[in-house]
């Protein structure tokens, strides 16, 4: 859709396509078992600011197989709308789905972040799920870009070493890019993209207390740790908070978005 269209009419909200953590598992497994690629996206308000102005990031998007709800805004925005979803942070997801690759026998591939916590990563959850098998781990280097030949060639890799799983741990858009771009060219693997998932696992990020994500405010705990980066995108995303309401509202309502 062009970008124009989506600034004035598109609701991003309708990319989620996945309402449960249960249906989310259970359409993983099938495809797992039936050797199948899949890509899994996790849209919060800085994605929704991004696809505002990144036509090449909604491409992407609009070519994910799964996309979730990461973001208590995205939860509560498509209560609005009157179609319910749960919170599904990327960042939970690696847990879970390495437990299933475990008991399936799938191997799994590690990409993004910097080569210690990929090893540090792979380490913890080899010891979490028994069984596990961690085929590839690769860290990619500054500046990599996700449309490019290095890009088809790590690709390339990741179909010759028999991953049926890959955990993309690049950010927003490289992520969302990098696995729109392997269920073409590693067509029998499934491409999560995580974020700060595998960071979190090594211990090279902190993640916000439990009781401070119960509240919903991890957002203000991160940019407390991070103002000079962070402030800057949390004012984007609270800025677009007013229009994405009246979006919902009027989806709701069965009204077209003005």
């Amino acid at each position: 859709m062009p970008l124009d269209d989506l600034k004035d009419r598109y609701n991003p909200m309708n990319l989620v396509n996945v309402a449960t953590w249960q249906e989310l598992l259970d359409a993983v497994a099938t495809r797992l078992r039936a050797g199948q690629g899949f890509s899994v996206a996790t849209l919060n308000l800085d994605h929704v600011v991004k696809l505002h102005n990144e036509v090449r990031f909604q491409e992407a998007y609009q070519q994910q197989t799964y996309v979730v709800a990461d973001g208590n805004p995205i939860v509560w925005l498509r209560r609005l709308m009157r179609q319910p979803v749960e919170l599904i942070p990327g960042s939970e997801l690696v847990q879970p789905l390495c437990a299933m690759a475990a008991e399936m026998n799938v191997p799994v591939a590690l990409f993004g972040s910097t080569d210690d916590t990929l090893s540090r990563a792979a380490d913890r959850l080899a010891n979490a799920h028994d069984g596990l098998r961690i085929v590839l781990c690769i860290s990619p280097p500054m500046g990599f870009d996700p449309d490019s030949t290095a890009a088809d060639e790590t690709l390339q890799q990741v179909a010759s070493s028999g991953a049926g799983l890959c955990f993309v741990a690049m950010g927003a858009p490289k992520q969302e890019i990098f696995a729109a771009r392997g269920c073409d060219i590693a067509p029998d693997c499934g491409f999560v993209s995580i974020g700060a998932g595998l960071d979190f696992i090594a211990g090279s990020q902190r993640r916000a207390p439990k009781w401070v994500q119960q509240i919903a405010m991890e957002w203000l705990w991160r940019m407390a740790s991070n103002p000079g980066r962070l402030a800057r995108r949390y004012g984007a995303c609270a800025a677009i908070l007013p229009g994405l309401a009246w979006k919902a509202l009027s989806a709701a309502s069965g009204n077209k978005p003005k």
